[in-house]
């Protein structure tokens, strides 16, 4: 059965195609976004990890649904409580700033 179009899983999904040079590999609950060999960002069912600069980890656990990943101090989880407009924003915006970190370090 596959992802409903309003999942943060399948919002990713169709941001990461416009993202160049990107690798994706499934994994036991979702995927995850490489470039490099450097891994940027995953998802599975019960949410998102971005890895981000340290500022942006930062700015970002300031908002609603984000905790500290158990990736390590670059990496920040996010599991919104509602898939609004906002909770879609924050997940794409930093897909990109994580890859576009990704991208400098390949």
């Amino acid at each position: 059965m596959s992802e409903p179009e309003t999942s943060l899983a399948a919002m990713l999904e169709k941001a990461a195609t416009e993202l160049e040079a990107t690798e994706r590999r499934p994994t036991a609950d979702g995927a995850e976004w490489s470039i490099g060999g450097t891994t940027f960002a995953v998802v599975g069912r019960d949410g998102a990890e971005f890895r981000l600069a340290r500022p942006v980890v930062e700015a970002a656990l300031r908002t609603p649904g984000t905790g500290r990943s158990e990736r390590g101090p670059d990496w920040v989880a996010f599991q919104p409580a509602e898939l609004d407009q906002h909770a879609i924003d924050r997940a794409t915006a930093w897909l990109a700033s994580a890859w576009r970190r990704a991208d400098g370090e390949a």
